[in-house]
């Protein structure tokens, strides 16, 4: 029989809302060992809150108090997508009720923040805590990451990815909380999106030993959407380069002024003996080359739904975001249940750490101007 896992959400924003469609649709999926049920929500803003009561049946508790929620005996485990500021308050807080957390990233405002959630995990190593990153689950992510685990790349010569944004070019954007250094934290766009870059090079191996950034805040003012204009002090874009122990570099980007890119998420491995790509701008396909001598020639593989978790849609039709969530959500449930994610589990806890540990090192290197040293705890 499926196992039920009953979650709160703390945190009812776009994300929240999200999960509960991915849950809603849960039939979507075949044979999984274990579907969400969404029985309470929390959020100061009760129109947020006042969506799940509309379109949730589930809900039973609705709170504007997290702890309140905590509290409650019927939550097995929650998702708290709130901000980053409040991620070492109300993890630890998650894990001391004793419930499962799925997280947002980073997982901390910052390293000492990050330091206080895991110390708070180590406490409880009963329960299963993992962070979101969903762009990995797309099939031709996964086509390029098993390309890779099959040893087709040889050495490596680079590794890049990227995460690129758009719509922070409009001078006119109003600002909001990831914009503002108190509530998103100093690394700016790296904190937001640099677990979405970091997942798949940390999951094969991809540790640099020294960085270099090159940080840009291209708009350090933005109207506040009340007719003022206030400071904009957080980094717009990062392109981070990262440096092996065995001199390969891995190249990051994650930037919210890309333009022309609505929410591009890439992936590209080239190595002496075979390179492969991925991106969610051409999320059908993705290309790939075998190279033993000769012509070097790159194939396109035009691919359809195939899933680490099977569905009900058919192989040859698209694979779009609330898919890839979904397959990310499938994956931490069935950890819950006992299984092994599909083979690819969600970002772990030592890896949210590693990436706190790259993302302090390439700060420093931003403003300083300097290669630093990445120092793993």
């Amino acid at each position: 029989m499926t196992r039920v896992i009953k979650f709160g959400v703390i945190g009812c924003g776009l994300m929240g809302r999200e999960f509960a469609s991915a849950a809603a649709r849960w039939l979507h999926l075949n044979d999984t060992k274990a579907r969400p049920e969404i029985v309470a929500v929390c959020d100061l803003n009760p129109d947020l809150t006042g969506w799940f009561s509309d379109n949730v049946p589930s809900v039973t508790q609705v709170t504007d108090d997290y702890k309140a929620l905590l509290a409650n005996p019927d939550v097995d485990a929650v998702y708290c997508a709130v901000p980053h500021n409040l991620h070492a308050q109300m993890y630890p807080d998650i894990l001391a009720a004793g419930k499962h957390l799925f997280g947002e990233k980073p997982f901390g405002i910052d390293a000492a923040a990050n330091a206080t959630i895991t110390d708070a995990i180590h406490v409880h190593p009963d329960l299963i805590v993992r962070c979101s990153s969903e762009m990995p689950y797309f099939p031709g992510a996964q086509k390029v990451i098993d390309f890779v685990r099959q040893g087709h790349v040889g050495e490596v010569i680079e590794v890049e990815a990227a995460f690129l944004h758009s719509s922070d070019l409009n001078p006119g954007k109003p600002i909001n909380w990831k914009r503002m250094v108190d509530v998103n934290g100093a690394y700016g766009c790296m904190g937001d999106l640099g677990m979405h870059v970091l997942h798949v090079p940390l999951r094969l191996g991809g540790r640099p030993a020294r960085v270099a950034a090159a940080l840009v805040n291209r708009f350090p003012t933005r109207p506040d959407g009340k007719g003022n204009v206030v400071p904009c002090e957080t980094w717009d874009n990062a392109t981070i380069t990262g440096y092996m122990d065995d001199g390969w570099p891995l190249v990051l980007k994650t930037w919210r002024i890309g333009p022309g890119h609505s929410n591009t998420w890439s992936l590209r491995v080239l190595g002496t003996t075979g390179s492969a790509e991925f991106a969610t701008a051409n999320p059908r396909q993705w290309r790939y080359m075998r190279y033993k001598g000769g012509a070097q020639v790159w194939q396109v593989e035009d691919l359809g739904f195939q899933t680490l978790f099977p569905a009900l849609t058919g192989g040859i039709f698209e694979f779009g975001f609330p898919d890839a969530l979904q397959q990310m959500w499938a994956a931490y449930l069935d950890e819950i249940a006992g299984g092994d994610a599909g083979g690819f589990h969600c970002v772990t806890p030592a890896e949210a750490t590693d990436h706190h540990a790259i993302l302090t090192a390439a700060l420093k290197a931003g403003v300083d101007r300097t290669v630093e040293t990445v120092a793993y705890g």
